[in-house]
């Protein structure tokens, strides 16, 4: 049995999975920033400053001017504006990663399309191009 799980888990493809999970688990924090420290403040501009984190409807508890005030009291919120923050992060997220595999695509197509330059041919061929050229001129 130990042989049959060394044998499942030194599989390629188990062994690129978790490489695959490390680097994502690596690139949730630029992901993370990118949004929060470079796209969040454009969108910010954008809608004139509009916060959306205290945009929440109490359903037990009372009423409270912001949601952390809410949460302290132990109330019963509808975060409505928590889950349009999240919203709008995914939106950006799946934008730049779009534009990210976009480029790379891109880039793949052209390195697909441009060929490879064919080696020059051997030196005797070029000597017998070159006299054929000369023939030709002289008729």
């Amino acid at each position: 049995m130990l042989k049959e799980f060394k044998e499942f888990a030194m599989r390629g493809n188990v062994v690129d999975m978790a490489v695959g999970i490390v680097i994502g688990a690596a690139f949730t924090s630029i992901v993370k920033s990118l949004v929060g420290d470079m796209m969040m403040p454009i969108v910010g501009l954008i809608t004139g400053g509009i916060d959306f984190t205290n945009v929440f409807i109490t359903l037990k508890g009372g009423e409270f001017a912001t949601l952390k005030a809410a949460q302290d009291a132990g109330a019963v919120t509808l975060n409505i504006g928590l889950f349009i923050n999240a919203v709008i992060s995914f939106v950006i997220v799946a934008f730049a990663l779009f534009m990210l595999i976009k480029g790379m695509n891109q880039m793949k197509r052209k390195a697909e399309e441009s060929p490879e330059e064919a080696p020059p041919p051997p030196r005797e061929v070029q000597l017998l191009e070159e006299i054929r050229d000369a023939l030709v001129k002289k008729k």
